[in-house]
C-alpha cells in the first residue's frame, strides 16, 4: 500500500503500510512541503506519486522507517544527485533532519524528537 501522507496517521493506517515490508515503511519526504509517501516496495514509486502531486524533484529524499526499532535509514537511489548529493545516502545533516522530523511527526504514535 503507497500512500501520499499530510498529516499524522492512525495506527491502523501504519499497520496497513507496513505489510509491504514486514514492519519497514519505505518513504520519501518532501522536505518543502512537509508531506510523505509512505509504504510500497520501491522509493521511486513514492517519489513519482508525490511528483504527480506537485512536489519538485530537488525537495524529495528518500529514506526508512523499522517500526520495531524505530531506527531511521537515508538510504534510497533517488537521493542520488550529482549537483546536490553524490551518495545514495542523504549526506546534508540539514536535510535528514528535515526528512527525520517530517517522517517522525506523520507516522509515529508519540512526538519524537530527531535521533531518537
Amino acid at each position: 500500500m503507497l500512500v501520499v501522507i499530510r498529516a499524522k496517521i492512525d495506527p491502523e493506517l501504519r499497520q496497513k503500510i507496513a505489510e509491504d515490508l514486514k514492519g519497514y515503511i519505505k518513504v520519501v519526504v518532501d522536505v518543502q512541503r512537509g508531506i510523505m509517501s509512505a509504504g510500497g516496495q520501491k522509493h521511486v514509486d513514492g517519489e513519482e506519486l508525490l511528483l504527480k502531486d506537485g512536489s519538485r524533484q530537488e525537495n524529495l529524499w528518500g529514506a526508512g522507517l523499522d517500526l520495531e526499532t524505530g531506527q531511521m535509514d537515508f538510504d534510497s537511489m533517488i537521493n542520488i544527485r550529482p549537483a546536490q548529493n553524490s551518495s545514495r545516502e542523504i549526506l546534508d545533516p540539514k536535510i535528514r533532519q528535515k526528512v527525520e522530523m517530517v517522517t517522525r511527526q506523520l507516522l509515529e504514535e508519540q512526538e519524537c524528537k530527531p535521533g531518537t
